[in-house]
């Protein structure tokens, strides 16, 4: 099985030919962004070509009708004939019956687009929450997502010590992972790689061990991960100077080679 390591443009700076260089030189797989945020589809498509980079896209659902936002992002995402989607898809505020509408259509989106889609474990969304999203598995074994575990720790104040059964379920049904370290009172900690953090550290990586073992128990040939740590203001900043706490881009490579060495532990 082999590992695709996907950098996301978020928080990045420079143009956008800058910045598939800076991701392209550090060794990375792939880029990640958002499929609205892209200005120039074939300058795009260019670039991921030129530099030889594989691309997921995301997708965020808003307004009166999520699945009418889904069909037409789909498309949209679809250009790019990408392995796999992820989705920021529904609404956290919605009854569970609602939840369950939306998903069946979303499951006959990705049907009919023939793009597996990866609904991300995420604050506002349905999976915002451990116990929702284990109710939400349990109905629709069919339904894939995207783990980023950060936001169940800052949900439930906790480091999910009462959720095994959702995080084994998460195991098997993650087809991507946002590798981002969170803790009890926020999705991301300041820098994974200070000591102050790594008990929070050796957790995620247990975590992150059910989905490396689930893949390979399944025959999987690939799996795909994004260091995903944003800029300020998700990223902790000095008070009144407002600057952030470390350096973005070398938060991700750290992170980026730190799964990379538990992958080879773990195969």
């Amino acid at each position: 099985m082999n590992l695709k390591i996907y950098k996301s443009l978020w928080g990045m700076t420079g143009t956008i030919e800058e910045q598939f260089s800076q991701i392209a030189m550090a060794g990375y797989d792939g880029i990640e962004s958002a499929a609205e945020e892209i200005a120039d589809v074939e300058k795009f498509k260019a670039l991921l070509n030129e530099y030889k980079l594989d691309f997921i896209p995301l997708i965020y659902t808003e307004g009166r009708n999520h699945s009418a936002s889904l069909g037409k992002l789909m498309w949209l995402a679809s250009q790019y004939e990408p392995k796999k989607i992820i989705a920021h898809a529904g609404r956290d505020l919605w009854s569970f019956d609602d939840q369950m509408k939306f998903f069946e259509d979303a499951l006959w989106a990705e049907k009919e687009f023939r793009i597996p889609i990866a609904h991300e474990t995420h604050r506002r969304r349905p999976f915002f929450s451990p116990t929702n999203s284990l109710a939400i598995m349990q109905k629709l074994p069919e339904l894939k997502v995207n783990a980023d575990l950060s936001h169940w720790c800052c949900v439930t104040e906790s480091m999910l010590e009462d959720h095994s059964e959702a995080l084994k379920l998460i195991g098997d049904r993650a087809i991507h992972i946002h590798c981002r370290v969170g803790y009890e009172n926020g999705p991301q900690v300041p820098n994974p790689a200070a000591p102050e953090w790594a008990a929070h550290l050796a957790i995620f990586e247990e975590w992150w061990k059910l989905i490396i073992i689930a893949h390979k128990q399944r025959g999987e040939t690939e799996l795909t991960i994004t260091p995903e740590y944003g800029p300020p203001s998700y990223m902790q900043t000095t008070p009144c100077e407002n600057k952030p706490v470390a350096d973005l881009w070398n938060v991700c490579l750290w992170s980026a080679e730190r799964f990379r060495a538990l992958f080879k532990k773990s195969i």
